[in-house]
């Protein structure tokens, strides 16, 4: 059988009893290793599971996973997901193939930035579609997303903005040379995500439905002891270091619950102005 289990967003602690339980009798077990990270490493993991644990990346999970899948027949194989198991659709697409070789699945679901999100104080239920944010190169600089976040507003609707990593991705070197090279990891920060924002706004003719004197709300290592939450403007998001990863972005909509802005106020940089910004785009 296949299980696959959600690990929920911060550390090895943070895994069912379910989960942990069936890792513990699988025969392999391997770590997704490229849509999202946790605040521990492979190493602590495998102690805490008491199990060694096989780093899958997007090249072993995309490219058929036969190794994966080899023989799950007759042996209990756990594929481990950061978050909840269905957070990136390469996991489906993983459960898909499993089931057309005949193969049980089992999932073992967890808590996921997509609920986790609600920690800043903004009610679920009044979330629009959600969008990524890619990194910009100088030949590539995508802003199809900003639509969504257009469209989200004006149905005065939050949107939560996940944020890119690069995880083994291949140098340029190595893509002409055809070497085996890779990038340093590096993860899209909040104040990245908000300059790309603000150069996006900057080309629009038409700035009535979000400005760099909007509200955003940045949020870094959600479930984890030390995460972090912001609000401020866009463009002082520009300017917030949040620490380390994972970020994530969200803009809130135009009007908020008193309960939403009353929450949210607690993590304001600057009270006064948050009230004012609230006054203000509830009148857009």
């Amino acid at each position: 059988m296949l299980f696959v289990i959600g690990l929920g967003l911060a550390d090895a602690n943070d895994i069912s009893v379910k989960g942990l339980e069936i890792i513990r009798k699988c025969d392999r077990v391997y770590l997704e290793a490229y849509t999202s990270i946790l605040t521990v490493g492979q190493k602590e993991l495998e102690q805490f599971y008491d199990r060694s644990v096989i780093l899958a990346d997007r090249e072993l999970v995309e490219s058929g996973a036969e190794e994966i899948l080899g023989n799950a027949e007759k042996e209990d194989v756990a594929f481990l997901v950061v978050g909840d198991p269905f957070g990136a659709t390469t996991h489906t697409d993983l459960v898909l193939r499993a089931r057309e070789k005949g193969i049980n699945v089992q999932i073992v679901h967890n808590a996921s930035i997509l609920n986790a999100v609600g920690c800043c104080g903004l009610q679920l239920y009044s979330f629009g579609e959600v969008v990524s944010i890619p990194y910009w190169t100088d030949t590539w600089q995508p802003d199809s997303f900003y639509k969504k976040i257009e469209a989200n507003r004006s149905r005065n609707l939050h949107t939560l903005c996940l944020l890119d990593i690069k995880v083994k991705e291949p140098t340029m070197e190595s893509i002409m040379t055809k070497s085996i090279k890779y990038m340093p990891p590096k993860f899209m920060t909040t104040a990245e995500a908000a300059d790309q924002l603000l150069k996006i706004i900057e080309k629009k003719s038409e700035k009535m439905v979000y400005s760099a004197d909007s509200l955003v709300v940045g949020l870094a290592r959600i479930g984890s002891n030390d995460q972090q939450i912001v609000a401020s403007t866009l463009q002082e998001m520009k300017e917030t270091n949040l620490g380390g990863p994972l970020h994530c972005l969200v803009i809130p909509a135009r009007s908020l619950h008193p309960l939403e802005s009353e929450y949210l106020l607690q993590y304001a940089t600057d009270k006064e102005r948050f009230l004012e910004i609230i006054k203000r785009e509830e009148t857009l």
